[in-house]
């Protein structure tokens, strides 16, 4: 157990973001919304895992890993930026995507420019991404290399402190606004962003953090949710959330990486109010019940809504197009 500052950081990202009123989205929603734009951390094209793949990579770097190895669907942002960041310090990467090959476009075509070996496990079942990591991991280790395995998303408590950290530089520029969130809104996937920022959040007092799930069962996430909190809090020897995560269901459309027309609506509204692109498969969601909630009265502002990023997912993902992670 240690401090956030005794944690192994490397720095990659390009901080604080900004956080910006939305007057205009505001207006339309009948609800004072901020934005956090995480879509700006800087490295690659930029994206929310970017603040966890500090203190992954440095976690890695560490233990003189020399490969990391990790992946998601064909269009993670994920993956691509773990690829990035991996590059940034002499480390190679493998990525593994479930289904079958696909051409290289968008985010794969990015992690491909930045020399990432991309394998695909042949079966369309996310889970299969997992086994399949620690099969490559298994096999660098018998030719003698040290491997960095990593999950979907990089959802592990060392991951997580990179939204405890955000959640720091948020409560700064709060104060600086005179600002009091009533909540936190973002898009729930594997679950390790809003882990870190449920713990940040209590730590900071920065009001509720509120996940709309865009990959997942509720039930799930919040087990999810709580079982990374508890254990990211305890590395730093932080209290724990004191309450049950709040995940918000019912915003997933046709399924996982796939566009929703709630959600086309709800990006639309963005775009055209506050010149924000949200990506199509999370943030889009996200403000889609974030506006439904609003809509039925069930929100108190004023809301910071995290723009998560994922640009490239906006020219590559179509109602039947590739899963993104």
């Amino acid at each position: 157990m240690g401090s956030l500052l005794d944690q192994p950081r490397i720095r990659l990202g390009t901080f604080p973001t900004p956080l910006l009123p939305a007057p205009r989205l505001s207006a339309a929603a009948g609800l004072e919304i901020w934005l956090k734009r995480d879509d700006l951390t800087g490295l690659g094209l930029g994206g929310n895992k970017v603040r966890g793949l500090e203190f992954l990579l440095a976690d890695a770097c560490g233990q003189g890993c020399d490969h990391l190895v990790t992946g998601g669907g064909p269009g993670s942002n994920w993956a691509m930026l773990a690829a990035l960041a991996a590059r940034t310090r002499g480390l190679e990467s493998v990525l593994v995507c479930y289904g079958e090959p696909v051409p290289p476009v968008g985010n794969m075509l990015l992690a491909t420019m930045a020399g990432a070996d991309i394998r695909f496990t042949g079966d369309a079942d996310r889970a299969s991404v997992d086994v399949m990591v620690e099969a490559v991991a298994a096999e660098l280790r018998a030719a003698g290399r040290h491997p960095y395995p990593l999950g979907r998303g990089g959802a592990t408590p060392v991951g997580a402190l990179g939204y405890v950290a955000a959640s720091q530089e948020l409560a700064v520029q709060c104060a600086d606004v005179g600002l009091v969130p009533s909540a936190i809104w973002l898009a729930t996937g594997s679950c390790g962003t809003h882990a870190g920022l449920r713990v940040g959040a209590h730590w900071q007092r920065l009001g509720d953090v509120v996940g709309v799930t865009v990959s997942r069962p509720v039930a799930e996430c919040v087990t999810r949710i709580e079982d990374i909190a508890r254990a990211t809090a305890a590395r730093i020897g932080v209290p724990p959330p004191d309450r049950a995560p709040t995940v918000v269901g019912g915003h997933l459309g046709p399924g996982y990486g796939r566009r929703s027309a709630e959600g086309d609506a709800a990006a639309r509204l963005v775009a055209r109010t506050e010149g924000v692109f949200l990506d199509p498969v999370f943030a889009a969601k996200a403000m889609a019940g974030l506006l439904a909630a609003a809509g039925r009265g069930e929100v108190d502002g004023p809301v910071v809504f995290l723009v998560t990023g994922g640009a490239p997912t906006l020219f590559t993902t179509g109602p039947c197009g590739p899963a993104a992670s």
